[in-house]
């Protein structure tokens, strides 16, 4: 097992391209770390930079307390498991899981038995004498799987392994993989654009944006307290609605004025130490799709445009008489700061603002166009800073009551 230590970990191309900006981070020793983000932000290049197959430009990889800069990738003793199963096409099964072994000249004895060990755990025995192109993509994956870890390594790292396999598949192979890492325990970096696999199999989770961790944590942190409006967005699904507000405080207490809605702040107006300080200023509010709720004498009148029935919930696609803010990145992972949209802007032709998602009962009759009345559940919005982005910070307090989570850590 390792642990594994980034200190200022830079990455810049031939090209000029700046994929990797000075990321500090701690891997513990036996832990699942997850590696999150939308394309081009920077995580494959961090694990290939820790796998030997990038030259670090700047910083470096510490293996144990010890540096890795130009030690070679099989020197590393760690395995690496990629988007493709890459197996050797004319070896069967058995050969395949074998051959890693010979190359570390392990005893014929004793690598046939890591084989038949590692085959029973992957329930691949029936398959050990097949060639690659009879078995299926989960199969296959399987057997990649059982050659990256056939050979015990102090290091397992994995680029999106599971990208190419239909959701049943990844469904399957991600409960597979997660029971698989604790009975070895080996420590474990996975490098994923899926928030679902990220949030179900690490210990920990670092989300990146244009080359940086924009914040580091448990999944039910991250999910629960997100650092700003871009991991507030990108974790969840669907993503949290942000919508433009002022702090306002008038007979009926603190509240924040939504377009042309009111909530009340006042029995949640704790959770904010600073309200006072935001009284009259505008903010981003967050409100997870989950945190609406049908009430005839609720807060929101929306019109709904359409929804998708989700087995026991509906998501519920409605336009909304509010500021909603657009999403924060981009593909290419190009941030935008989370202003407030100027006057008139994503208001389309009838009038409304853009659509916002919330989640209802899935026996509830929704017709479309019609309006449909909701609540929101005050004690699960969050503020954000309407020209940064950042989060304001709640009672540390009502946080840790609620969630049950230390104070965030942040590591950029």
């Amino acid at each position: 097992m390792s642990t594994v230590s980034l200190r200022g970990l830079g990455k810049t191309y031939p090209d000029g391209h700046v994929a990797v900006r000075g990321i500090d981070l701690e891997i513990a020793d036996g832990e699942f770390f997850v590696l999150v983000g939308a394309s081009g932000c920077g995580k494959t290049s961090v694990l290939r930079m820790i796998a030997g197959l990038e030259e670090i430009t700047t910083g470096n990889v510490l293996v144990n307390g010890v540096s890795v800069k130009g030690v070679l990738p099989r020197d590393r003793n760690l395995a690496m498991l990629f988007q493709s199963s890459a197996l050797y096409p004319h070896l069967t099964v058995r050969e395949n899981l074998l051959f890693p072994l010979r190359m570390a000249h392990v005893r014929k004895r004793k690598a046939a038995a890591k084989v038949v060990a590692t085959a029973r755990l992957l329930g691949l025995e029936r398959h050990l004498d097949k060639k690659p192109s009879t078995l299926s993509g989960g199969e296959r994956q399987r057997v990649a799987m059982g050659r990256a870890m056939v050979r015990r390594p102090d290091l397992m790292l994995m680029d999106e392994p599971m990208s190419n396999l239909d959701a049943k598949l990844r469904n399957d192979l991600r409960a597979e993989l997660h029971t698989m890492q604790r009975r070895l325990d080996v420590t474990t970096v996975y490098v994923t654009h899926d928030q679902v696999e990220a949030m179900s199999l690490g210990d920990r989770v670092a989300v990146m944006r244009a080359g940086r961790i924009v914040q580091c944590a448990s999944p039910i942190e991250i999910f629960q307290r997100p650092a700003d409006t871009y991991v507030a967005q990108f974790m969840g699904s669907p993503p949290m609605n942000l919508l433009g507000a002022t702090v306002v405080r008038d007979g009926s207490g603190a509240g924040l004025q939504i377009g042309r809605y009111r909530v009340s702040l006042d029995e949640h107006a704790w959770r904010w130490p600073d309200l006072d300080r935001l009284m009259g200023h505008e903010v981003i509010v967050g409100i997870r799709p989950e945190a609406f709720h049908r009430d005839p004498l609720g807060e929101f009148e929306l019109s709904v445009q359409f929804h998708e029935q989700v087995g026991a919930i509906q998501w519920v696609h409605a336009l909304i008489d509010a500021p909603v803010i657009r999403a924060v990145g981009t593909a290419g992972d190009e941030y935008h700061d989370a202003g407030l949209p100027a006057d008139g802007q994503d208001i389309d032709g009838s009038g409304h603002a853009a659509t916002i998602v919330a989640t209802v009962d899935g026996h509830d009759i929704v017709n479309r166009w019609a309006p449909l009345r909701l609540s929101v559940d005050v004690g699960q919005i969050h503020l954000f800073d309407s020209e940064t982005g950042a989060a304001i910070e709640v009672t540390a307090a009502d946080s840790d009551a609620q969630h049950g989570i230390r104070e965030p850590s942040r590591i950029s």
